[in-house]
Parts: C-alpha cells; sequence; structure tokens
C-alpha cells in the first residue's frame, strides 16, 4: 500500500428509479444564472425520447438548449476538435452529456477546451489543465467506464494507433445522475462488454500497486454488485434491479480506478482499441484473465480476496485454488455473455504481435501500476494466446 493516498470525485450524486426527472431541481443550484446548455448526447438515446425530456425540463426553469450528437464511439483528439470548433462561440453555461463512455469523456474535454487556450493533444497527460471548465452534468446510460466519477478522459490517437488519457481533477462533473432506467434498452453486446469493463475496473485496481484503503471499499463494492447483475443484466435486459447493480457496480469501479488506477489489462487493451477499433470493454475482457495469469504469482491472496463477493464458495479451497476459482469465473463470464476470445476475428494476426507489444509497453502510466513487471516479450506472449 503506498504511503500516501486521495480520492476525488463528482461534486453530487443522485441515484435510483427515474432520478432524470430531478435534472431541473439541480441545475438552476449549479449554476444559478444559467441561460443555456448543450446537451452532448448520441443518435440512439435521442430517438428514445430521452433527449426531447430533458430538454423540456431545461425549458421549465428558462434554460435554452442545443443538442450536440457529433462524439464519435471512442472519439479520436480531431473529431473532439471539430466538435469544438462548432460550439466554441456559443457561449454555454452548462454541458450535460448523456450517452456512453465517449460521450461522457467528450462532454469532459468540451468542457475545459472552453476555458484552456490548448488544443486536445496539449492536455494529454496528468495534470495539465490549468483552468477549471464550465460545469458538467453527467448521465451514464452504459454501465461500464464509470467515467462520470472519474478525472479521466481518452482519446484515440489513429496516427499513433493508440488510445491516450487526459487525467486532472478539473474533469470532474459537478453534478452525476444514475438513472437505470436509462440503461433498460441496452442491447446485449454492449451489457456484456461495458459490463466487463467495470468488473475490469474493480479487479485491477484491487490487484494495483497503488491499492489503499479507500480504493479497496469501492472496488470489493463494485465486484459484488457487479458479481450479481452482470449475467442477468445480459440475459434479461428488463430488470430493473440488475441494471441498478450495474450502474451502481459501474459508478464505484469509476471511483475505485480513481483512488487506485487500473495496469496491465488496460495498457494492452489500448493498443486494440487504437489500431483495430476493438470495443473497449471487449479488449479488456479478453485479456483479463490471461493479465491475471501472468500476475498469479504476486497477487494470489490478493485474489483470492475477491471471490466471496463474487460469489465463489471457496471455504474448501487454498488460498491458490480460490485465485484460480476467481479467474475461472471471469472465464465462465465471457463464455455466458459471448464476448469473443480471439484477436483474429478482429483482424489481428500473429505479425502484428510486435507492433502492438510495442505499443502497449509505453503505456507506463498504467504498466507501473501493475502487481508484476513486463517485459516486452511478457507482453508478446499475452497476445499471443489471443490468436486462436
Amino acid at each position: 500500500m503506498p504511503a500516501n493516498y486521495q480520492f476525488r470525485t463528482a461534486a453530487h450524486i443522485v441515484a435510483g428509479e427515474h432520478s432524470i426527472r430531478r435534472l431541473k431541481d439541480h441545475v438552476k443550484t449549479i449554476v444559478p444564472k444559467a441561460d443555456r446548455a448543450l446537451i452532448i448526447t448520441q443518435p440512439s438515446i435521442v430517438k428514445l425520447g430521452t433527449i426531447g425530456e430533458v430538454q423540456a425540463q431545461l425549458t421549465e426553469i428558462g434554460i435554452q438548449s442545443d443538442v450536440c450528437t457529433a462524439i464519435l464511439p471512442e472519439p479520436t483528439a480531431q473529431n473532439i476538435e471539430d466538435v469544438f470548433r462548432g460550439i466554441r462561440e456559443k457561449r454555454y453555461d452548462i454541458l450535460i452529456g448523456i450517452g456512453g463512455g465517449s460521450v461522457l469523456d467528450g462532454t469532459k474535454i468540451l468542457s475545459v477546451l472552453q476555458t484552456n487556450s490548448k488544443k486536445v493533444e496539449e492536455l494529454l497527460g496528468t495534470d495539465l489543465v490549468e483552468k477549471p471548465g464550465i460545469p458538467t452534468v453527467l448521465i451514464p446510460s452504459t454501465s461500464g467506464t464509470g467515467a462520470e466519477v472519474t478525472p479521466n478522459a481518452i482519446v484515440t490517437l489513429p496516427e499513433e494507433e493508440l488510445k491516450v488519457g487526459i487525467v486532472s481533477p478539473l474533469l470532474l462533473p459537478k453534478l452525476v445522475i444514475l438513472d437505470p432506467v436509462i440503461t433498460l434498452g441496452l442491447p446485449k453486446p454492449i451489457t456484456a462488454a461495458t459490463g466487463m469493463d467495470a468488473f475490469t475496473h474493480s479487479l485491477e485496481s484491487f490487484i494495483s500497486t497503488k491499492a489503499n484503503p479507500i480504493s479497496d471499499m469501492f472496488a470489493l463494492q463494485s465486484i459484488r454488485l457487479i458479481s450479481a447483475g452482470i449475467a442477468e443484466a445480459y440475459e434479461n435486459g428488463s430488470s430493473i434491479q440488475a441494471r441498478e447493480n450495474m450502474l451502481l457496480g459501474s459508478m464505484y469501479g469509476g471511483m475505485a480506478l480513481t483512488a487506485a488506477g487500473t495496469a496491465a489489462v488496460h495498457a494492452l487493451a489500448y493498443p486494440l482499441g487504437g489500431k483495430y477499433r476493438i470495443p473497449h470493454g471487449v479488449a479488456n475482457s479478453m485479456l483479463l484473465p490471461h493479465v491475471m495469469e501472468f500476475n498469479m504469482d504476486a497477487i494470489t491472496e490478493r485474489l483470492s480476496l475477491a471471490a466471496e463477493p463474487m460469489g465463489i464458495a471457496a471455504s474448501d479451497l487454498t488460498v491458490e485454488q480460490t485465485a484460480e476459482a476467481v479467474v475461472q469465473k471471469i472465464r465462465e463470464w465471457t463464455k455466458r455473455l459471448n464476448i469473443p476470445q480471439d484477436l483474429k476475428a478482429y483482424g489481428v494476426t500473429a505479425s502484428d504481435v510486435d507492433d502492438l507489444a510495442d505499443s502497449a509497453s509505453n503505456v507506463t502510466r498504467l504498466l507501473h501500476n501493475n502487481p508484476k513487471p513486463l517485459s516486452l516479450e511478457n507482453i508478446k506472449d499475452i497476445y499471443r494466446k489471443l490468436i486462436n
């Protein structure tokens, strides 16, 4: 455990069924003189009618609103710059992001672009944002990234075939609304991928070299909620209880990674997303059991502590057997959730491994959190296990 640790998250969190209906009650508190709002979302959410309902609430409290659906899935730095050029002169008082992790991250970045005279690529890294952005409200429509409560925002750099983060407490929103009703319509593949992404956040934070009592609390509760909800949410998407478990579990996972950070799974996933556009949750799901197996001799006892919240009966098992049961449970989940386990399905071949490993080895911000060092050859071996 590190000698010193700290934790910061969103200023205000509202949760529960139909909690989005309370948006108007909070916006004027956040920005009392707000006149103009930009709602950043995705076309599928507009079609559901959710955005129209939000706009009606804003109108009730005297706020004019516009809608932007231009943030791409897995957005590039250039995509966000293009969107910013289109809104820069509008002088919005508040940004409201409603969508998956890409929308939420995009909203956070657009907020600080409004107040910092820098381009997106100049903000990549840690603590490079100098001034607070305009206030944001983040409302997740998936249960995966936990982006609504983290000081991180991820963008893709196609020329480098990599995903890179902006990390700053100034990205944290003023308000988060967690409404499980919004997630009821999620398709099965997205439910599976985002759910496993959230689980990866929690488990990696729990075994991170920066793990601490604060991150452990959030990580273990996240593991418990996601373990209880992921199969049910996938197989019975209309279960409000399962959806709420997943939404809260995702948020706690975001809080855990805020306090401890993710590690090698995410480091190896970034090149897969950057070059092959493999959905982030799918890449994490593929890598998670293999990275945990690689780490096993360094994390056996820690990993065994995840068994009970995962619902694994371990009273008759040794610590080593319990840790292996955790990895086996992850494998069973990915099979049950129909998550691919072969990189060839995405066009990756054995000849690509060297370049992927080179890219992953440069994600030192996350590799430093891994409980066991990875050599370039170790990274290659892990990728090779996923080329069947």
